[in-house]
């Protein structure tokens, strides 16, 4: 059941934001300063993921294991670290909050990179590049270009993401918010909200493996860039991932993976 954000959820909703980047700026020094040698020593590199994002990371419906193009890439790091990856599931608005205070030593799981986010947290290289898009009901007659032919219509977006926070600024839309994807798409289905707005390389995966009454809508907004997400403070490992994934863009291998998961080459600005 859901309901239109009050103006009461926003104020926490921005509350929880300021906390999550208090807690990642004000750790103290000796919790933080090298992440390198916490994990090293652990020998695990825990890794926050949604788990119910497809084609970025899901559990397998035949297999019941998690994969997906994050997942892959987060193998990728953690072998070239010289660990094991430990994926810790975590609803999306809690995958920062969990970063900032040290329940997992990086976000892996389709972080857009946004200056607001940056003030708050370190981000590796961008290992993918996407833009916003618009998913409406197959038999939808109405025409959106833009978010604002959205006003006094119904969107459905990620509780904490960057899309909830763009569908915010158009006054007018009656912005639903979801912990996860699935949610939002069934109720989409089912006519409860009259659009979502996510990533484009989610959408084209979607419409291929979804057997759900949906169709693609416009892109609408920038273009965005993702990449993995850490506590400030960590310069060697930021160092080492970046290396990492430089050293897998150059070789070609994230670009087989985008094409294997996308269908296109989405770990390039130009393509």
């Amino acid at each position: 059941m859901y309901e239109v954000v009050s103006k009461e959820r926003r104020r926490r909703c921005v509350i929880g934001v300021v906390a999550a980047a208090l807690a990642a700026i004000l750790l103290p020094a000796a919790h933080g300063a090298d992440l390198m040698s916490q994990a090293r020593a652990r020998g695990v590199l825990r890794i926050a993921v949604e788990g119910t994002y497809p084609p970025f990371n899901f559990k397998d419906p035949k297999s019941g294991h998690l994969t997906g193009y994050d997942v892959e890439v987060a193998r990728l790091v953690a072998t070239g670290l010289k660990l094991r990856p430990q994926f810790v599931f975590t609803e999306w608005s809690a995958i920062l909050p969990a970063v900032a205070s040290g329940k997992v030593d990086a976000a892996i799981s389709q972080v857009i990179i946004t200056p607001e986010r940056e003030q708050a947290f370190d981000f590796s290289v961008p290992y993918t590049y996407s833009s916003f898009q618009l998913i409406v009901r197959k038999n939808e007659r109405a025409t959106y270009r833009r978010l604002d032919d959205l006003k006094g219509r119904k969107l459905g977006v990620r509780q904490g993401s960057v899309f909830e926070q763009q569908a915010k600024e158009v006054n007018g839309i009656e912005v639903r918010s979801y912990p996860a994807v699935p949610e939002n798409l069934q109720d989409l289905a089912f006519g409860r909200i009259d659009a979502s707005l996510d990533d484009s390389l989610m959408v084209s995966y979607l419409l291929k493996n979804s057997a759900l009454p949906i169709k693609a809508g416009p892109r609408v907004g920038k273009d965005a860039r993702i990449g993995v997400a850490m506590r400030k403070g960590n310069p060697r490992f930021k160092a080492a991932v970046d290396k990492i994934l430089n050293e897998a863009r150059a070789d070609g291998t994230l670009r087989r993976l985008s094409v294997k998961w996308f269908g296109v080459d989405a770990s390039s600005a130009t393509r």
